[in-house]
């Protein structure tokens, strides 16, 4: 890992990943629409606020966000990688109320107490100091301001990781250990490890909210074989691996099959889903 904070991230979300979070962003958006759904469900947003959005990606969080404050409101999202930022500048219809920035929340030099929200939908899961990255947020938050993120909760309980990364094993082999405390989907799964920690950066009145929801990707199982096949666990073994053409055909008809069960009809699969909803006042 590089010496500067948040190196890795940066480098990943602004290179391969970043591309394929554009390729993929309508059939992302609508596969985690139960997600976002319930931050805003958890966030009261009324007429003027300022929400600060915390790795936006290519900005469908802050374009809602934007459309609930409205015109006299501003809303701000952050993300740190730039091809994601190019695709979400170019959805914006009213830069009056949207604002961009291309930097690491870890470090970014904010105005203080300038926001009344904080929001983010699976963007706080990646700092390399958690306690020093939600210290640095705190500084941009009002007094009192209201703060929601969602993450990925246990992993036995996300089959769209752990069965995607089952069907690609089949085929492929071990992917090399990793530690799901490090920086990524899952670090913060575990509240009783985390409320502490955010306390520490500065948080109050943190809560955990653990949640089934149900994945719906568009075009049905061959929807979601297509997005397994670019992001997530099954993407990352073909890299690994440097899969031929032959190779990764096995590996899309393994995740056919193994997601098949959750196909409720012909053109529909719903995948359940284990998110935490955090929420906390700065």
């Amino acid at each position: 890992m590089s010496d500067a904070p948040n190196a890795d991230q940066r480098a990943f979300w602004s290179e391969d990943a970043g591309q394929k979070w554009v390729a993929q962003q309508r059939a992302m958006d609508t596969l985690l629409a139960p997600v976002l759904d319930g931050v805003f469900e958890r966030t009261k947003l009324s007429r003027r606020d300022k929400v600060l959005d915390i790795g936006c990606g290519a900005g469908t969080s802050t374009i809602r966000a934007a459309e609930l404050v409205g015109p006299e409101g501003r809303a701000t999202g952050l993300d740190i990688s730039d091809r994601l930022l190019q695709l979400a500048r170019s959805r914006a219809e009213n830069g009056s109320v949207l604002t961009y920035l291309h930097a690491d929340a870890a470090t970014y030099d904010f105005e203080p107490e300038h926001y009344d929200h904080m929001i983010s939908r699976f963007g706080v899961m990646f700092f390399d100091d958690t306690v020093g990255a939600f210290s640095n947020m705190i500084r941009a938050l009002k007094p009192d301001a209201h703060i929601c993120f969602a993450t990925w909760g246990a992993i036995e309980e996300n089959p769209y990781f752990k069965l995607a990364a089952k069907a690609a094993r089949e085929v492929l082999g071990f992917m090399p250990k990793s530690d799901p405390d490090t920086p990524g989907p899952f670090a913060m799964r575990e509240p009783e490890r985390i409320i502490p920690t955010l306390e520490k950066a500065g948080l109050k009145v943190v809560n955990a909210d653990r949640q089934k929801v149900f994945l719906t990707p568009e075009n049905g199982l061959a929807g979601l074989v297509d997005i397994c096949m670019q992001i997530g666990p099954a993407e990352s073994a073909i890299r690994h691996f440097e899969a031929d053409e032959m190779q990764q055909i096995e590996v899309r008809d393994n995740l056919a099959k193994t997601f098949e069960p959750f196909e409720v009809e012909i053109g529909t699969v719903h995948v359940p889903a284990e998110i935490i909803f955090y929420t906390a006042r700065a």
